[in-house]
């Protein structure tokens, strides 16, 4: 049995039977976007990198009361998402570019309050912060698109 060439839609094939169009396909979300392994990559590791600053900054190196402060809890809060990031679960990564806002006002704010090393590891905190929102954003775009295509063409 042969197959009619694509480009020849009304040629016959060997049985003499006409190829039927086919209704277009629904787009399937892309597997593996252009770039998108060093998004999320870059997304996991401003995040751990945000925990290990979190933990560093409130135990040794400036913490609000010598011997460290409760802050450091803040990290435990990082923490959530982490799992998910680190496999590339989209309902995570979505709904951790949202609640890492807080950890950028937090940076803004002790960056413009805060003086000396605090202000500083504020400010690295808000870079990384912005890092990971940016990184976390472009990485879902693609499947975003993909779904909303997916939505249109079920409509």
């Amino acid at each position: 049995m042969t197959a009619t060439p694509p480009d020849l839609p009304h040629v016959a094939d060997a049985h003499g039977a006409r190829p039927q169009p086919s209704a277009p396909a629904a787009p399937a979300a892309p597997a593996t976007p252009v770039g998108a392994r060093g998004l999320r990559l870059i997304s996991t590791v401003s995040l751990l990198t945000l925990i290990a600053l979190s933990v560093a900054w409130e135990l040794w190196l400036a913490p609000l009361r010598p011997g460290g402060s409760w802050l450091v809890l803040k990290a435990l809060l990082l923490m959530l998402p982490l799992r998910g990031v680190l496999r590339g679960n989209l309902y995570t990564l979505q709904w951790s570019s949202m609640f890492i806002l807080l950890f950028l006002a937090e940076g803004v704010v002790r960056g413009m309050t805060d003086t000396g090393r605090s202000a500083s590891l504020a400010w690295v905190e808000t870079a990384l912060c912005v890092v990971f929102f940016v990184s976390t954003i472009f990485y879902l775009r693609p499947f975003k698109q993909a779904a909303k295509a997916r939505t249109a063409i079920a409509s």
